[in-house]
């Protein structure tokens, strides 16, 4: 039996996933300066933009494409972090005062 991989990277992420997610990441002052929309704005809570974003086609997408991008820069920051694998395990070591 195959199993069948989808190459959408928001196969699987429910809209409430995204919104709590960018919630986490951004916070919602931030969230309502990268989205102009008022359910980020006035009185924000994940319920009342869930409402609006399945209503509203244009501003669902922009939290598809911020969602996009927020999973790019969590990538980025794992990238440039340096492997902790590599580094010396004696580097710290008090015996190493020199």
């Amino acid at each position: 039996m195959t199993s069948h991989t989808s190459k959408d990277p928001l196969h699987g992420v429910t809209l409430e996933m995204q919104v709590n997610s960018l919630v986490a990441h951004y916070g919602w002052v931030e969230l309502s300066k990268r989205i102009n929309i008022n359910c980020f704005k006035s009185d924000p809570s994940v319920k009342s933009s869930l409402k609006f974003l399945r209503r509203t086609p244009w501003a669902r997408a922009e939290v598809e494409a911020l969602y996009l991008a927020s999973l790019d820069e969590v990538d980025d920051v794992k990238e440039d972090a340096p492997d902790e694998s590599a580094e010396d395990p004696w580097s710290n070591w008090r015996g190493n005062q020199e």
